[in-house]
């Protein structure tokens, strides 16, 4: 079991603080401020702070999209080959950010304000400009760090204070970054930049470039209205009069070119609504907009969102029900979605677990990239003793996704039922990494150490182990 890419950005968390001639000269705007490879680690380091918070999202089908609708905009980006990840964090407020190195969050409180797909792409085109532009490296550039390391944690820091604006500046002064209050929000250089450059890369996407201006003035009037409790997104990205008339005259001097939303951009926005309301509340608002007096939306959607409600709150016969109308709309028995939300209504009623398996392999052999559909059917198999065909289901999963849990959450799973204790725990030890959870990394791994005896295994965990400590052993010196 080697996973070395998970290694890496703590790696780079544990090493010594390089030569003062090894960084490059941060004080010093005329030279490039961090390599591409630099803002990577920077990237990677930030994100196992982000894994571990209670706000990330872990919810593989709203991140898959994300990251599907994001890929489109880095394919017509300035960089193209820069390795991006989108993610969702669970938070009310309207924002969105980027990271170094190309790691984009975004709440679900901006999502559900969008109002349509290129809206949110919109926002996205914005954070990839940022990203490809490198104005993060940029703002660092009147700072002095001694490590790479010393950056993450005042990025980490910076984007705390970001998604909460009002919150005390003492996390920012704790990780070393007191002196970068005044780079909480960026320049309106850069925003433009970022506004003009992302634009350009709506446009060659095939998203509606109009969205933009429509969304940035209903967010301005928006911050009138609220006036001290603006938008988080408002405060980090600034817009002023200027900026919206610029973006305003550029739009249209361009075609308009109306594009209709995805079904996967409503069906994300219905599952984000069932997870903000209690099961009462979200069966109530579904159901009125399927034939209430409020009726509107996309009924596909719209009855998805009632469906998944419905099952939240333990009602199956009724959720039954709607899914035989759910599938009966156009498009939605083949959307991988619905597929998935089927199977959890057909296990709960009882369905056999033979026949789950078979439901399971045709829906992931027509959907391979479902992650979702892939965790159930390992559900399936390994409830079917079919130990081998869902380990090798979790491997070529794992191959594309190296940082999600969940997998080895089921690949330990696995191996438990087996009777392969060392394989097991080793397993846990990255669920606990990809969570974020260093400590319970390396108890995992110790308990690993001490329930076998295979040779290799054991140098593999030895040397993980030691890495492991010299991370925490790292981090123990910072506090």
């Amino acid at each position: 079991m080697k996973r070395l890419s998970l290694l890496l950005p703590l790696l780079l968390l544990a090493a010594p603080a390089p030569a003062a001639d090894t960084l490059p000269d941060l004080g010093d705007p005329s030279q490039e401020v961090l390599s591409p490879e630099q803002e990577r680690q920077i990237g990677e380091q930030a994100m196992i702070e982000l894994r571990a918070d209670k706000s990330f999202l872990d919810d593989a089908e709203v991140n898959d999209y994300l990251n599907w609708l994001g890929d489109k905009l880095v394919a017509n980006s300035s960089e193209p080959g820069l390795d991006f990840e989108f993610f969702a964090l669970h938070d009310r407020n309207i924002n969105a950010f980027a990271m170094p190195g190309g790691f984009v969050g975004v709440n679900t409180g901006l999502i559900l304000t969008t109002r349509s797909e290129s809206e949110l792409a919109s926002v996205l085109a914005h954070e990839v400009s940022h990203v490809t532009q490198h104005h993060l490296a940029r703002m660092m550039a009147g700072e002095k760090y001694d490590s790479l390391a010393t950056i993450a944690a005042a990025a980490i820091a910076i984007l705390a204070t970001r998604n909460h604006p009002n919150a005390s500046m003492g996390t920012v002064v704790a990780a070393g970054g007191g002196a970068m209050q005044h780079h909480l929000a960026f320049s309106r250089e850069h925003e433009k930049e970022a506004d003009r450059i992302g634009l350009a890369t709506l446009q060659k996407s095939g998203f509606d470039t109009y969205a933009m201006p429509v969304f940035f003035e209903r967010l301005e009037l928006e911050t009138r209205i609220l006036d001290t409790n603006a938008p988080s997104w408002l405060r980090t990205h600034p817009l002023t009069t200027d900026r919206i008339s610029d973006i305003d005259n550029r739009v249209r001097q361009l075609p308009f070119h109306p594009v209709p939303d995805s079904l996967e951009f409503q069906l994300v926005r219905s599952k984000l609504k069932v997870l903000n309301m209690s099961p009462r509340e979200a069966v109530t608002y579904f159901s009125d907009t399927l034939s209430g007096p409020r009726k509107f939306g996309n009924p596909v959607a719209q009855r998805y969102g009632l469906t998944l409600a419905l099952l939240h709150g333990h009602n199956l016969t009724r959720a039954k029900q709607e899914l035989v109308e759910l599938l009966k709309q156009p498009d939605a028995a083949a959307d991988p979605m619905v597929k998935t939300l089927a199977g959890q209504i057909y296990h709960a009623e009882g369905m056999s677990n033979a026949k789950l398996v078979e439901y399971y392999r045709n829906a992931v052999q027509a959907h391979p990239q479902h992650r979702a559909l892939a965790y159930a059917y390992a559900e399936a198999l390994i409830a079917g003793r079919q130990y081998q065909a869902a380990l090798d289901l979790l491997d070529g999963r794992i191959t594309g996704h190296p940082n999600d849990a969940r997998l080895y959450e089921l690949q330990a799973r696995t191996y438990s039922a087996q009777g392969k204790p060392q394989l097991e725990h080793h397993a846990l030890a990255y669920a606990r990494i990809s969570h974020g959870d260093l400590m319970g990394a390396i108890e995992q791994l110790v308990l690993a150490k001490q329930s076998g005896n295979d040779f290799y295994q054991l140098s593999v965990i030895e040397n993980e182990l030691k890495q492991f400590r010299e991370v925490a052993a790292a981090h123990s010196g910072k506090r």
